[in-house]
């Protein structure tokens, strides 16, 4: 069982970027933590909302850390809006992410060019103003707005990011449309993490290094959050945020002390 507050926690949800590694570095203390759990028997699962990946390459980068993972244990952006698409009838699409992730859609019609649905994914230095645009006028056309998250920025190795939410914004401002969000912080999104584990929301908590779309985002859906001093963690935003932590952690090597034997 896992200690935070007074509910029984019995299930984790870990953010991978900035709480398990950063860039290609694994963050100290994931490994033992991730060994405890087994030992105890708590299951948990890995969320993520890059949209660059399949689940298969995070498996693999996740084993080339060092970790044992099964592709069953982590839930995506992509993966939750593969399984949203495949709930439409032969749904045409526009997809703004990258070729690595492509290859998770080729099942759906691509080349219509009043599509159904516009999916918003990263695609790094590929903006340009000829691409809004375009999309504007396919939203303007009928088309409905997806985005695979609504992330403000990341924390790559270099310093932070920009993210894809700034664009989501800017095409739900200029068109009136409101983005269907698939990935954090979508209630839905840590519905199906959690259904997964066997348990109930209240049953688990989520351990992430963003306080609005990690912490707020499962609290919202019912778990704890818990917020680590990692990766995209900036103290100033976290005292501004009007988001109270159920516990804030140094990183993740300190959540073994919240791991009762």
């Amino acid at each position: 069982m896992i200690n935070v507050g007074t509910q029984n926690i019995q299930g984790v949800l870990f953010d991978l970027d900035g709480v398990i590694y950063i860039g290609d570095k694994l963050i100290a203390g994931a490994s033992d933590v991730l060994a405890s759990l087994r030992q105890q028997n708590i299951p948990y699962r890995f969320i993520t909302n890059t949209s660059t990946r399949t689940v298969a390459d995070v498996a693999d980068k996740l084993r080339g850390l060092g970790l044992k993972v099964e592709t069953d244990h982590i839930f995506s952006a992509v993966s939750a809006t593969r399984a949203f698409l495949q709930q439409q009838v032969d749904p045409s699409v526009h997809f703004l992410i990258r070729e690595a992730a492509l290859d998770e859609f080729t099942e759906f019609r691509q080349d219509d060019p009043t599509p159904d649905y516009v999916v918003v994914g990263d695609i790094g230095a590929a903006w340009n103003y000829e691409l809004l645009n375009r999309v504007f006028n396919e939203l303007m056309n009928g088309a409905e707005l997806i985005a695979m998250h609504m992330n403000k920025f990341w924390q790559g190795e270099d310093g932070l990011k920009m993210d894809i939410g700034a664009f989501v914004a800017g095409l739900e401002f200029v068109t009136g449309k409101q983005a269907r969000i698939i990935g954090k912080p979508s209630q839905d999104f840590f519905q199906l993490a959690t259904e997964s584990l066997g348990l109930n929301c209240n049953e688990v908590c989520i351990v992430g290094d963003d306080i609005e779309n990690d912490v707020g985002g499962g609290q919202a859906a019912g778990l704890r959050g818990i917020l680590v001093r990692t990766g995209k963690f900036r103290e100033e935003i976290a005292a501004g945020s009007e988001i109270t932590p159920d516990a804030i952690i140094d990183s993740i090597a300190d959540f073994s002390g919240l791991i009762e034997s």
